[in-house]
């Protein structure tokens, strides 16, 4: 979930709210209405009813599936979890689990050549492609079909459907691709100017052009700049490429029905992806040049707290297990299933999940890993997507809901993004899905500063991907504090605990501007309230753990 990649579609469909307002305050996120003004999740209160109450913690491990995570970075280092099973770097496994010097978690999307999958098509495309020969042109009896060929079919009727390039979308990928190449002319002129290759949208603000043709250019640039809603601290480079990437990625897509997709898998991975229990592949580089989005998300979670750099994490005795299941593009089924597994297997409490896709062909799988879970105590916390849908109707996988019988996951819960209304005048991020019956909670999710790769970096990122680990690390929090309560209490609890805003608080319907409230949005009509949720918890008596239930398969079904 790319911050630009949203972003853009976003600019295209609604203007700026007028009401915005300038806000600087790094970590607003961390912050409360009633002492700040600023409609964050109330976190230092928290820690002070824990002091005050003299309530101690243990250690709980959070593992983040994700793209990876700069193992360096100073403010993530100490508070990365290692496998102390594992002898690092010889060759050997020696926690005998399969996978060889998984020394802070596992790369489900690498070789065992030390080679990485950084790309990803489209499951749409995947889906598309990989059935046309068995579904297209014929005629098929659905009576004579297995449950799980059922749902495979429908699956492929519905990508044959959406793969068919949309005029519109088509249009706007023209015009962004337009602007992109203004862009570049004058971002070169610009570096001339200015003498250097690199500089922010604030630098440039900030900067007097020496020649006329490079003050033209400065407007033009802080013109689309301004169009495509780019923060202050947003980074030319970074712009630039990301806007390019976003304009590949949608030529790839309209190509996609007359075109396969390139099966980076088959040569990299070298799985048979169809086998599940085909399962030891991958290699333990979890960093593997793609780690923007996952360390971010990591120190949304933990980042060391009170150390005097960057900026603090949400928990504060918390080790982050290191999963990478995100590429640039779609994940897949088998790796999502795999680590969750694998996250669950090694010890992890609360498991994040920031990433989503509108079509899961072996969602049985995931669905499966989920259950697992919960069989050995474990919360799942998931993005609900950036795409301004309503997902009560609108497909968004992974989801809760078990293929066979539509029974709900009872420890899994979906995180919409809020914001605060000095940053764009409305509760509920622009971007932000949604779903009176899907979406749990809210949190969140704009302009949240946090740890970046390549070098102690910190910077702002937008996303449900930012406000699902805000929720981790409350999880991860009651969990460390409260170790008796069980994840489907943790997960009441947060429900229970979230700050209900009324109608008088400016919310707009995500991608629109129609006037709304979270109780439109999502179940608990709220935004994550730290401090109400430790009052709760303290209050809450543990209940005991059930034991896993039989694994037989029900016999209903999605599509009957």
């Amino acid at each position: 979930m790319k911050k630009i990649t949203f972003l853009l579609l976003i600019s295209f469909s609604i203007a700026k709210i007028a009401s915005a307002q300038k806000f600087e305050t790094n970590g607003w996120h961390l912050l409360g209405y009633e002492k700040d003004s600023i409609y964050g999740i109330n976190l230092a209160p928290a820690y002070q009813f824990l002091k005050d109450h003299n309530v101690k913690s243990t250690k709980v491990i959070v593992a983040v599936l994700d793209s990876g995570v700069d193992t360096a970075h100073e403010d993530l280092k100490n508070i990365l979890w290692r496998n102390p099973k594992e002898i690092p770097n010889n060759g050997i496994d020696d926690d005998k689990n399969g996978y060889i010097d998984d020394i802070y978690g596992w790369n489900f999307l690498g070789g065992k050549d030390g080679r990485n999958i950084n790309k990803a098509s489209s499951e749409k495309s995947r889906v598309y492609h990989a059935y046309k020969a068995v579904y297209e042109g014929k005629t098929i009896d659905t009576n004579n079909m297995s449950l799980d060929e059922k749902y495979l079919y429908h699956t492929w009727l519905r990508s044959a459907n959406e793969i068919v390039v949309n005029t519109n979308e088509q249009a706007t990928v023209t015009y962004i691709e337009v602007a992109l190449n203004a862009l570049k002319k004058n971002d070169k002129i610009i570096r001339e100017d200015m003498g250097k290759d690199e500089y922010t949208v604030d630098e440039l603000e900030a900067y007097t052009p020496k020649k006329d043709e490079a003050k033209r250019a400065k407007m033009s640039y802080l013109q689309t700049m301004k169009m495509f809603g780019m923060e202050g601290d947003a980074k030319n480079t970074e712009i630039i490429k990301e806007i390019e990437d976003y304009v590949v990625g949608k030529k790839e897509a309209f190509d996609a029905k007359d075109n396969p997709p390139t099966d980076y898998r088959a040569d990299i991975i070298k799985d048979n992806y169809q086998d599940f229990n085909d399962k030891y592949y991958g290699n333990n580089d979890v960093m593997a040049n793609t780690s923007k989005h996952g360390t971010h998300v990591t120190g949304i979670i933990a980042a060391q707290r009170n150390n005097g750099i960057g900026m603090d994490g949400v928990a504060d005795n918390v080790q982050v297990m290191t999963v990478r299941v995100v590429p640039d593009g779609d994940e897949y089924d088998k790796d999502i299933a795999l680590g969750i597994r694998y996250a669950v297997d090694n010890g992890a409490k609360v498991i994040n999940m920031s990433f989503g896709k509108g079509f899961s062909p072996e969602k049985k799988w995931v669905d499966e890993a989920i259950q697992y879970a919960a069989s050995k105590d474990v919360l799942i916390v998931h993005a609900a997507g950036n795409d301004s849908k309503n997902v009560d109707i609108e497909e968004n996988y992974p989801n809760p809901f078990n293929l066979y019988d539509r029974k709900r996951a009872e420890n899994y819960i979906t995180v919409g993004a809020s914001s605060d209304i000095k940053l764009t005048g409305s509760l509920a991020a622009s971007f932000s899905n949604y779903g009176k019956n899907t979406v749990n909670v809210f949190a969140p999710g704009v302009r949240i500063y946090s740890t970046l790769p390549g070098g102690n970096k910190y910077g702002n990122l937008d996303g449900t991907s930012m406000a699902s680990p805000v929720v981790a690390g409350v999880a991860a929090l009651l969990r460390s504090y409260f170790p008796a309560l069980s994840a489907v209490q943790i997960k009441q609890i947060i429900e229970q605990s979230v700050t209900v805003y009324d109608s008088s608080v400016n919310t707009f319907l995500p991608g629109g501007r129609e006037s709304t409230t979270l109780a439109s949005l999502c179940t608990t009509g709220g935004i994550v309230n730290v401090y109400k949720a430790i009052q709760i918890a303290e209050n809450t008596k543990p209940v005991l753990k059930e034991q896993p239930k039989s694994k037989e398969r029900v016999k209903k079904h999605a599509y009957k």
